[in-house]
């Protein structure tokens, strides 16, 4: 009767909670992507997509669905704050990697970054989202495009659950896609990285 009722206490009353880091370069849109995934889930509480400028630390926001809270840390991708991105692996239950697919001079500045994070151990079997961003613009690199720049690293990412998601963060183009596969993938994996407990309305 007492699992009986304690499960009922945690269906009602208690959200199950993970963390999602959202990496990449600078101007990538990271932050964008955040914000108007708080506008596509949280009813219109995203900030004003044209006043974000680059992220210098950390921006933080949370999602609800259902009985699922995911917490974002949107960190700053300037080189020398990459060095802080180790700081939260251990704590993260999935990874939003963002990458401009429309800077073509920098692709290979964001595989190094890529390369440097997803070769962490502490890493190991965490969920990754590689979102190819800015697909609105003309001249982009597509998907594919993306893949096949990133390939050498396929090995490095070995079994874990992995999608790459073409969108445009600006007009919100796969965002809602790409929420949705993260939060199943952070359920898919939650014997591996078990969530923490959080009563509704905290």
């Amino acid at each position: 009767m007492y699992a009986l009722l304690s499960g009922l206490w945690k269906y009602l009353f208690q959200k199950e909670e993970y963390y999602v880091l959202i990496l990449g370069l600078d101007d990538a849109g990271k932050t964008t992507y955040l914000e108007q995934s708080k506008t596509q889930f949280n009813k219109n509480k995203g900030m004003n997509l044209s006043k974000i400028t680059s992220t210098v630390g950390l921006n933080i926001g949370k999602i609800d669905i259902g009985s699922t809270r995911l917490n974002f840390w949107d960190l700053g991708g300037q080189e020398d704050l990459q060095a802080l991105w180790d700081k939260y692996y251990a704590e993260s239950h999935a990874l939003i990697y963002v990458i401009d697919s429309n800077d073509r001079e920098r692709v290979e500045e964001s595989k190094v970054a890529f390369e440097k994070m997803i070769t962490s151990d502490v890493l190991d079997g965490v969920p990754l989202l590689i979102l190819a961003n800015k697909q609105d613009l003309e001249g982009h690199m597509t998907v594919s495009d993306i893949k096949t720049q990133f390939r050498d690293s396929a090995h490095h990412i070995g079994r874990r659950d992995c999608k790459v998601l073409g969108t445009a963060a600006i007009t919100g183009e796969g965002v809602h896609e790409g929420i949705d596969w993260i939060t199943q993938a952070v359920q898919r994996n939650n014997i591996r990285r078990p969530p923490a407990q959080k009563e509704i309305g905290t």
